[in-house]
């Protein structure tokens, strides 16, 4: 039963020694953990699209997103900038998307990007088969809407990508994504209108990087 996991907002100070220790697990034999570091500078763009599974005192699974702007995607090797400045100008926005384009600093094009990336999806090896991805995704997807947001992305990694297009997303050709996402990464995006698939399968482990 999953009656006894609770979905919530992650709590910087509480939640982030579970959320890494799971990454580690999920990602680790893979190559691809992150780290703690870069995990909470992800978080730190946008608390309010990130959510945790709860079981007790345990972190269960977990969903970290965050804008960014469409077609690109977070470099697993480095952490995120967080801006603080208020909005800017259209010609400014391009600027400073330009500059993520060309590696240099991301934080404005990353927290007034209308795309929402869902950078993470994880959920406890022994904890799958019961619908908490799909949970986890919906109230994403949900919030996602609430917020106006016109796209969400994702970097599907490990052989994930059939998972994803089941549930709406769809392959953008041509799209390189950094090589720290492994050699089989695939960039991905849905708009939000055409988010109203049907979940027919469960996950058993998400992995949308």
């Amino acid at each position: 039963m999953s009656g006894d996991i609770r979905l919530r907002p992650l709590r910087c100070g509480t939640d982030w020694s579970g959320v890494a220790a799971l990454e580690a697990r999920v990602y680790g034999p893979l190559g691809l953990s992150e780290g703690r570091a870069a995990l909470e500078s992800r978080g730190r763009v946008s608390p309010d699209t990130c959510f945790v599974l709860h079981r007790g005192a345990r972190v269960a699974g977990y969903v970290l997103a965050l804008p960014y702007p469409p077609f690109q995607c977070p470099d697993l090797e480095h952490v995120e900038e967080c801006a603080t400045e208020p909005a800017r100008s259209a010609s400014q926005s391009a600027r400073s998307v330009q500059s993520v384009q060309s590696g240099q600093s991301v934080g404005d094009a990353v927290r007034h990007s209308r795309n929402l990336h869902l950078h993470d999806l994880v959920v406890a090896e022994d904890l799958r088969g019961r619908g908490l991805a799909r949970r986890l995704l919906r109230h994403l997807t949900a919030t996602a809407r609430a917020r106006r947001y016109e796209r969400m992305s994702l970097v599907a990694v490990a052989g994930s990508a059939p998972f994803w297009a089941a549930r709406g997303f769809h392959t953008e050709r041509g799209i390189a994504v950094p090589d720290s996402y492994g050699a089989d990464a695939v960039y991905m995006s849905m708009a939000m209108a055409h988010d109203e698939k049907a979940d027919k399968t469960d996950a058993h482990t998400a992995l949308p990087r």
